[in-house]
């Protein structure tokens, strides 16, 4: 099995915590939906003939695309690779364009499951990000979402933005639950330095949460999400039962996956490739049969901590006897003493060979990974 993702890197306006590759101005979008639709034909043996269980539409703002380009873009795919009859079909939208005109083309079009961006539903933390909603569509781009049948719906939202006390958070999440969506992802707002917030920060204009406030309001979401039967299947998501995100799920247990697109990335086990972050190079290079990306050959040492760093962040955990057998890689003798102070401190168990991080563990995560990855 395998998946395809595709990066749309258009947005009406830049979010202020957003480093991701985009453009704000739509000018040049039909001939970047055009190159994207003739990559898909360029790398059409990238897959090496596996199913397509999952097709991904992420940016930038794919709720942007009009329903003829997204048309154009299903079916290029579904005439060059082999789709699963019931392949999860996700994509990413703001809550502004999701009216209920659009929400029709949307399913028209073979779309069965929604990513929305709704970040917060408190209206100075929306001003304070940027967004193009505000606090009402928050609310009202689900219901009619739901209205319209779409039955696989997940959310974003984001923690840790600066506050008083924990009060706006545990608001936005009693919101959340009213809704009855089926999945979650929530983030701890990072200041990256090439955004508005990080170019803020650095001159004292915006003053970021102290790191213990932001693990409490991590420390509620975990308590929060179990008190309403969501399962934390990845540090940053959660969904009722049966509605983990097939796609992301398959990039954690290292699954094959096409990426097309500028900036988008591909992987096949044993490389990665990295399309260039720019939008006219990117269309010029393909009006010219060419490819713009950089290949990374991995060494087994780079799958072994490819495998490590995805694996922990899920409820399956990290398979010790894969690490030794597949990668070459025994984690139990290389940190043997490590291993036994992670237990003892509760921040990991190890159960039938398979290593997991605690709910402590996981506000240690990528120390963690960073200290058991291979030198």
């Amino acid at each position: 099995m395998s998946g395809i993702y595709l990066h749309i890197p258009f947005c009406k306006q830049a979010c202020h915590y957003c480093d991701f590759h985009f453009s704000t101005s739509m000018g040049h979008k039909e001939v970047t939906i055009q190159a994207i639709a003739r990559e898909l034909e360029m790398r059409h043996d990238y897959l090496q003939g596996q199913t397509v269980r999952t097709i991904y539409f992420g940016g930038g703002t794919p709720s942007l695309l009009t329903q003829q380009e997204l048309e154009l873009l299903l079916q290029t795919i579904k005439r060059l690779f082999i789709v699963s009859e019931d392949a999860e079909i996700t994509l990413e939208a703001n809550p502004d364009d999701l009216k209920p005109e659009k929400l029709q083309e949307l399913k028209a079009a073979g779309i069965n499951r929604l990513s929305i961006g709704l970040q917060s539903f408190h209206e100075p933390h929306l001003r304070m990000m940027n967004r193009a909603h505000n606090a009402t569509e928050s609310l009202q781009c689900v219901q009619d979402a739901q209205a319209a049948g779409f039955e696989n719906i997940t959310v974003d939202l984001i923690y840790g933005i600066p506050a008083p006390d924990h009060a706006i958070w545990l608001q936005d999440l009693k919101t959340l639950f009213s809704l009855n969506v089926q999945h979650v992802s929530c983030y701890a707002l990072t200041i990256e330095p090439d955004t508005a917030l990080g170019r803020w920060s650095k001159k004292g204009k915006f003053i970021p949460s102290e790191d213990d406030f932001t693990a409490q309001q991590f420390e509620i979401l975990l308590e929060q999400m179990a008190q309403h039967d969501f399962v934390q299947y990845e540090i940053s998501n959660f969904c009722q039962p049966g509605y983990e995100s097939k796609h992301n799920s398959n990039y954690w247990r290292g699954v094959h996956y096409l990426g097309v697109g500028p900036s988008a990335h591909s992987f096949n086990g044993v490389s990665r490739q990295y399309n260039v972050a720019n939008n006219r190079k990117y269309t010029e290079a393909i009006s010219h049969n060419s490819i713009p990306a950089e290949i990374e050959e991995l060494t087994l040492a780079d799958q072994a901590n490819d495998y490590l760093l995805t694996t922990l962040r899920t409820i399956w955990g990290c398979d010790l006897v894969q690490m030794r057998d597949k990668y070459n890689y025994d984690v139990e003798v290389a940190h043997k003493i490590y291993l036994q102070e992670l237990q003892h401190k509760e921040l990991a168990s190890i159960k039938d060979n398979v290593l997991y991080l605690t709910d402590k563990g996981k506000l240690l995560a990528d120390q963690i990974t960073l200290d058991l990855m291979v030198g």
